[in-house]
């Protein structure tokens, strides 16, 4: 049965999840862009009121959701603030996320119940200064020593890295292997040997936190694998795989809220006597965006579909995860030229929808790496 409309469960959710981001939220949206800050009180809120726990089984302590309903909270969450939802999606969605499908028991008691709870905040760390889309050229290494592995690497572009109370670690461990020959790690902040040397500053999702990891001479116990050793890459791209469907959905969110405002800006904007969406030129560009919108929403829905039915969907979230991404990109392009100078202007909320899509476009998986991943989908 093919059914278009969210359960009344979902609904409601929808209903709760909007209300918190636009009470919580939006109001400090602004603001914290301005700060390059990331206001980590809404993670801990997210956290008391159950959010974060949204797509994890009630027996680790989560609420049990699915991914409907984890695609509906990043839209909500989107459509506010991208910057401050960055930190919330980067955390549940990779780090908890990792730890909830290849994590033993107490690995999940250590991490996944208090990063559900918001007491502990969890990083990703896979992009390195020379590989981000090849995976196979990266240099952090981990060798086993004893009943230790010492980890010595750059991690690069890591959302969450300088407050995060622990990161998940793409590392190498047989480099003959390449790819092939990755495993993933779970590092506690504070483990001697590392180091965050720089906060990073970028263009957009400024609310967000980015910094530089080292990792010199850096022991772990060997307790601290996650997931088997060299499988790293497939359990990664199992995670990412994931993340792609709820990334769409962000990116869906930011574009529906400069949509909205556009809509009501060209109903209040007159010029020559005229509102200007009474012009035809004007009528059809919206139409255009409404039509891109809904686009992008029926291929999210429909991976988010597959993933909760168990079925393949590796093509499908790559489709959904490019094409609402792009969309989000020229969407607000365009709420820029509607609005004409004023949201050029840096208290207009178009203009930071406008400058937080663009890494959309380049975290997940670039779009390159999207359309790489369709074309082996379909046989090429």
């Amino acid at each position: 049965m093919i059914g278009f409309a969210l359960s009344e469960e979902q609904r409601l959710f929808q209903e709760t999840i909007r209300d918190f981001a636009r009470r919580e939220v939006a109001p400090i949206a602004r603001e914290y862009d301005e700060r390059e800050e990331y206001p980590i009180a809404i993670l801990r809120k997210m956290g008391e009121l159950g959010y974060l726990g949204v797509p994890f089984a009630q027996v680790d302590g989560g609420a049990g959701g699915d991914s409907i309903m984890a695609a509906v909270m990043s839209e909500e969450m989107g459509y506010v603030s991208a910057g401050v939802y960055l930190g919330v999606y980067v955390h549940v969605f990779l780090a908890l996320n990792a730890i909830s499908r290849f994590g033993t028991d107490d690995q999940k008691l250590a991490y996944l119940a208090p990063g559900i709870r918001g007491e502990r905040v969890g990083a990703w760390a896979f992009a390195e200064p020379d590989a981000g889309s090849d995976p196979g050229s990266m240099t952090t290494r981990a060798r086993r020593d004893g009943d230790d592995y010492v980890i010595d690497g750059t991690k690069l572009y890591i959302t969450n890295g300088s407050i995060a109370d622990f990161v998940v670690l793409t590392a190498s461990t047989d480099p003959r292997q390449g790819m092939k020959g990755l495993s993933l790690f779970i590092v506690d902040a504070g483990t001697p040997g590392f180091t965050v040397p720089r906060r990073l500053r970028k263009l957009g999702v400024r609310a967000s936190d980015t910094a530089e990891l080292a990792f010199n001479d850096c022991r772990v116990p060997a307790s601290a694998l996650l997931g088997a050793e060299n499988v790293g890459f497939v359990n990664a791209m199992r995670v990412l795989t994931a993340g792609r469907v709820v990334s769409a959905a962000f990116a869906l969110g930011t574009a529906r809220a400069a949509f909205d405002q556009s809509l009501a800006h060209v109903k209040s904007r007159h010029a020559f006597g005229h509102a200007i969406g009474d012009f035809q030129g004007i009528q059809w560009q919206l139409a255009d965006m409404a039509l891109e919108l809904e686009c992008a929403k029926l291929l999210t829905w429909q991976a988010a579909w597959l993933a909760d039915q168990g079925l393949p969907h590796i093509k499908e979230a790559s489709m959904a995860k490019l094409y609402a991404t792009e969309m989000c990109a020229r969407l607000t392009g365009q709420a820029i030229l509607l609005h004409g100078a004023s949201g050029y202007m840096m208290d207009s909320d178009i203009q930071r929808f406008y400058r937080d899509v663009k890494v959309m476009e380049i975290g997940e998986g670039t779009s390159h790496i999207q359309r790489n991943t369709i074309a082996r989908q379909i046989g090429l």
